[in-house]
């Protein structure tokens, strides 16, 4: 937000606001920058497609996750990916990488066409004011997974394999390792990981994991993953 007490608000923000909340000028409203700046503020002007807020005050933004977790989820078909995003940015997530894997069943050409990764970023805005945060995590453009492998600097790697694949050990295996500021949860696709994919993954430093013995719907775990790594870490 500009160092100024006037701001008029983005389009689509301000849409939000009449034809949703249906606001009125004096209505008392809170205002992020998705950095980390939370204010309050109230209407004080409302125009055709826009709306102007007068900031009062900033105020203490919800806390952040201690440790800074990147989701790299494999691109699912259809919208399913939507869901997995606006759950793991409600759970706290830092970023999330979508992944291009061996068995990922998504044309290239559709992230190009469909403006999918604008929509991933708006749905990650939306999920950070339902769910109270300041900070709206970056959703990055699809990579591969050697790309995302090279590309990261986390402290610790997590593959979470199906329990089909015959390895990997379950999430208490982390509470004896040493306490980490950063992790990369890497999560597969419809069809699960090749095997040269595990293989790559935990040659790279990942720790290959399970989650019982229920094989998990693909857009279902990366929620559950989450959910159990940030109680192990302590942040949930």
């Amino acid at each position: 937000m500009p160092d100024t007490s006037s701001l008029d608000l983005p389009p689509d923000e301000a849409a939000h606001l009449v034809r949703v909340l249906r606001v009125r000028p004096g209505d008392a409203v809170r205002v992020f920058n998705g950095r980390g700046l939370e204010c309050e503020a109230s209407v004080t002007h409302i125009g055709k497609g826009s709306v102007a807020v007068a900031v009062q005050r900033v105020v203490p933004a919800a806390a952040e996750c201690r440790v800074r977790v990147t989701l790299a989820q494999a691109v699912l078909k259809g919208d399913k990916l939507d869901d997995c995003i606006r759950d793991a940015v409600m759970l706290g997530v830092a970023a999330v990488q979508p992944i291009i894997t061996g068995r990922t069943d998504v044309p290239g050409m559709a992230f190009a066409r469909g403006g999918r990764v604008q929509r991933w970023q708006r749905i990650a805005v939306s999920s950070a004011k339902q769910c109270g945060r300041a900070v709206v995590p970056e959703v990055h453009p699809p990579v591969t997974l050697a790309e995302c492998l090279a590309g990261d600097s986390s402290d610790v790697r997590v593959l979470l394999a199906e329990p089909a694949a015959g390895e990997g050990s379950g999430p208490g295996a982390l509470r004896a390792r040493p306490a980490v500021s950063s992790a990369l949860v890497l999560v597969g696709p419809e069809g699960g990981w090749t095997p040269d994919e595990v293989a790559d993954a935990a040659n790279s430093g990942a720790i290959v994991l399970t989650l019982g013995r229920r094989t998990l719907r693909a857009d279902a775990a990366a929620l559950v993953a989450l959910s159990v790594l940030l109680h192990v870490w302590g942040d949930l």
